[in-house]
């Protein structure tokens, strides 16, 4: 599916979906608390905050909607693994006629320091299946992505075996920082307020 395919949709669709958040990570009680599962993480407190539920299984995700000012979110947490991330959000954009500059994604990010988050319009996967995923089935890197940092990985350890592990206490201090940071810039980013989610979030 290429991207002028969702490039002619700019009305909002009848729906009234008007953007996607898809929170990265692994299904499954063993991934929960890993440092892939930050994207998932992100949404579970953005859920708690706010009162929402993520629980209707659609496009191969679990889903729930948001409410923001004028705008209308569905929130995502694909079940496909990480790896095959983007097919469910290709399902999803495709159904709701939603172009890649408004599905904003949140991920895990080891070039970050656990407690940081990068907010950016696009870029490159960096590495990231989920990332190269997205990319694949949308035929573009133009998406907007929260970046949520996780650490670097120790020379001794592997990257699967990293990111697949769970932080310790510390870096669980770091990370709910991090996701707490995420979830109070995504009201700005589903209203397409980036410039000023960036210059707040990206210190």
């Amino acid at each position: 599916m290429s991207f002028s395919l969702f490039s002619k949709f700019s009305r909002k669709p009848s729906s009234g979906i008007t953007c996607l958040v898809v929170g990265l990570g692994n299904p499954g009680s063993k991934y929960a608390f890993t440092r892939h599962n930050a994207g998932f993480l992100a949404l579970d407190m953005l859920c708690q905050k706010e009162k929402l539920t993520i629980k209707k299984s659609k496009f191969q995700a679990l889903c729930g909607e948001w409410n923001v000012g004028d705008e209308r979110a569905l929130l995502m947490k694909p079940q496909t693994f990480m790896n095959n991330s983007g097919d469910s959000i290709r399902e999803a954009a495709a159904y709701y006629k939603i172009a890649p500059g408004r599905i904003i994604v949140l991920v895990d990010d080891t070039a970050l320091n656990p407690g940081i988050i990068r907010i950016r319009k696009g870029g490159s996967p960096g590495g990231h299946n989920g990332l190269k995923s997205i990319e694949a089935q949308l035929c573009t890197s133009d998406y907007p992505r929260v970046r949520i940092g996780v650490g670097a990985k120790p020379a001794a350890w592997d990257m699967i075996d990293w990111v697949l592990s769970v932080p310790n206490q510390k870096e669980k201090e770091n990370l709910l920082t991090a996701l707490e940071k995420c979830c109070a810039a995504l009201p700005a980013l589903v209203k397409d307020e980036y410039d000023a989610a960036m210059n707040l979030y990206n210190r």
